[in-house]
């Protein structure tokens, strides 16, 4: 596949499985994620970079390493895929990796059949992104796990919504770029 992948997490346990996993993906480079700045350089060669996060005890630590890719200048790099690999299918969890805009929540069984469909679903076809003060990754909304409050909706305040497609050789099409505003009073 004609895409890197950058593996988030530690290097041994589940981080190595993951980048076991990768390369039997057949991924055209598989790193550890050494910052965004790498990631930047990497994708003047193979313009789609998957960044793939391997498990940890608590989730959010991992929100530091999000909002570097998803709020990062480049447009290839913030509209990379995010996919987390859960050792468990928490609630709690799944809510916090759609809420930082991870694209995709694998649990377990990690196979290679069942991830490799789920990575194919990143790249070919039309993602509709947001993009507010606070937010910037997938349209979420019509998750189990979606936002029951108004406040934490898409609801009040300007948006963006932004229609992609990632293709393996030319990286990252915005098809539509449409802002949005509250209406007042």
């Amino acid at each position: 596949m004609k895409a890197a992948a950058y593996i988030v997490g530690p290097l041994d346990g589940p981080g190595a499985a993951l980048m076991d996993l990768a390369r039997r993906l057949r991924f055209s480079a598989v790193l550890p994620y050494a910052g965004v700045a790498q990631a930047e350089q990497q994708v003047n060669r193979t313009p789609v970079c998957f960044f793939l996060f391997a498990a940890v005890p608590d989730v959010g630590t991992l929100r530091n390493v999000a909002d570097a890719i998803r709020f990062c200048p480049s447009r290839r790099v913030r509209f990379s895929p995010l996919i987390y690999f859960s050792e468990s299918p928490s609630v709690e969890a799944i809510t916090r990796c759609i809420n930082m805009g991870f694209d995709d929540v694998i649990t377990m069984p990690f196979t290679r059949a069942r991830v490799a469909e789920r990575i194919e679903r990143q790249v070919g076809q039309s993602h509709i992104y947001y993009e507010t003060p606070g937010y910037f990754g997938p349209d979420r909304r019509d998750r189990v796990t979606a936002p029951r409050r108004a406040a934490e909706t898409r609801l009040g305040g300007q948006f963006r919504r932004l229609e992609i497609v990632r293709n393996l050789m030319t990286g990252v099409n915005v098809l539509r770029d449409d802002l949005h505003m509250a209406p007042t009073g």
